[in-house]
């Protein structure tokens, strides 16, 4: 039974001619959601393209986990960039599928990496809490596989990342059409993204035993904690590497991408994240560029970072709010029988670019 709670915001953005039925009940049937028809649904889900159609309409029950990875890198890039002139606000307005920003930019490579990285970490967890059909836990760690010489034995039940970054493959990568450079940098940076998952993968292990003792000890594979990954990604964007594409001499078509600046045809590692442009200032609003603008925006009045107002306002000044929160402090009980309190104030400055 799929209970409708946390994922009922999910439903009635993806889903907005069946959020009403699922909404008057407790509970439904996942059964029932496919009676109403995969390709209503799927036609319905903006953003989509042609093989994420047929993906979302010959797998249903996966299209609510898509979407919740999507959003898990919307949310974790948002994160990483709250105190930068771009900081992902744009990303996930309308729909969480198809997300492009414009400009083959440092800001797009990461936006594409985390997104991937998210719907396989998503998928990966469904599968484990048995949550999705046709996926569980890793089968290859189960059974009778014993590593006598390490001391422990796979037990439990190990995430199935396998099978989680190749759905992530086939349903991010498919709105991959166009054949030219952005697209290679796109598959790239997807592939980084789900690459940097896999390597962070866990052991864990517990011990069995008579009085706490380690007789015997059980091991098996988890996912990290998503933060991680948004930590591990931010660090790639710091040292991102510019590309270009070397075209195949016949077809005249965009083959594969190489180091901007290095001699011959060095091409980039598995994990580095590639940009085709310069980043924008960000400064002003652009909706090709993905940028907001900063108009606005809190900035910090003594930091000498991104998100000090001297960056952050881009030369344009800012304005200062003062405010003053007062509260009742120090309260006493007196005998018998009132409480006594001082009067207590805090004077605090806010500061907004112009």
């Amino acid at each position: 039974m799929l209970i409708i709670s946390s994922r009922s915001a999910l439903l009635s953005v993806y889903y907005p001619q069946i959020f009403l039925i699922l909404t008057s009940g407790s509970y439904l049937a996942l059964s029932s959601v496919v009676a109403l028809g995969a390709n209503i649904i799927c036609n319905k889900i903006p953003g989509l393209a042609p093989r994420q159609r047929a993906l979302c309409q010959s797998r249903p029950d996966a299209i609510i986990v898509i979407g919740e990875g999507a959003q898990l890198g919307i949310n974790e890039c948002q994160y990483q960039f709250r105190y930068g002139r771009w900081n992902c606000s744009a990303l996930g307005e309308r729909t969480v599928f198809g997300q492009e920003l414009r400009v083959g930019s440092r800001e797009a490579a990461f936006t594409y990496a985390i997104t991937a990285a998210g719907v396989a970490h998503a998928v990966t967890t469904a599968c484990s809490q048995g949550n999705l059909s046709q996926c569980g836990c890793d089968r290859e760690k189960q059974g009778y596989h014993d590593y006598q010489e390490e001391g422990w034995k796979w037990g439990g039940c190990s995430a199935d990342v396998k099978y989680g970054v190749e759905f992530s493959r086939r349903f991010v990568d498919a709105r991959e059409i166009k054949k030219n450079a952005r697209r290679l940098m796109n598959l790239h940076n997807n592939e980084a993204g789900r690459k940097i998952l896999e390597e962070r993968m866990k052991l864990e292990c517990k011990c069995h035993g008579v009085s706490g003792s380690c007789t015997t000890k059980t091991c098996w594979i988890t996912l990290p904690k998503f933060r991680e990954i948004g930590y591990l990604l931010k660090e790639r964007y710091m040292d991102a590497v510019q590309v270009e594409p070397v075209r195949a001499s016949r077809l005249r078509q965009p083959s594969f991408l190489r180091l901007k600046e290095a001699r011959g045809y060095q091409k980039p590692t598995d994990t580095d994240l590639v940009y085709l442009e310069r980043s924008p200032n960000y400064c002003e609003e652009d909706t090709v560029t993905g940028s907001t603008g900063t108009r606005g925006r809190l900035c910090n009045g003594t930091s000498t970072h991104t998100d000090s107002c001297n960056v952050m306002c881009c030369g344009r000044g800012y304005n200062t709010h003062h405010y003053t929160r007062i509260w009742q402090c120090n309260c006493k009980f007196h005998w018998c029988c009132f409480v006594k309190c001082n009067t207590c104030s805090e004077k605090s400055e806010v500061y907004t670019c112009k």
